[in-house]
């Protein structure tokens, strides 16, 4: 289930972590930090979203 979880965060934490961007370049908010804190979170938000996901698929 590792395995998939994995796999599952590639796809899962690139989005998230671009979704973020965009809500803060879109919120007129564009600081090198506040990106990089709005990708870290998505990412970081990905991780449990992807268990949860390969959980319920295997």
């Amino acid at each position: 289930m590792v395995r998939l979880t994995m796999i599952i965060f590639a796809v899962a934490g690139t989005t998230l972590a671009g979704i973020g961007v965009v809500i803060i370049l879109s919120a007129n908010m564009a600081t090198a930090q506040n990106i990089i804190a709005a990708a870290a979170l998505g990412a970081v938000l990905a991780v449990p979203i992807s268990w949860l996901i390969a959980k319920k698929i295997a």
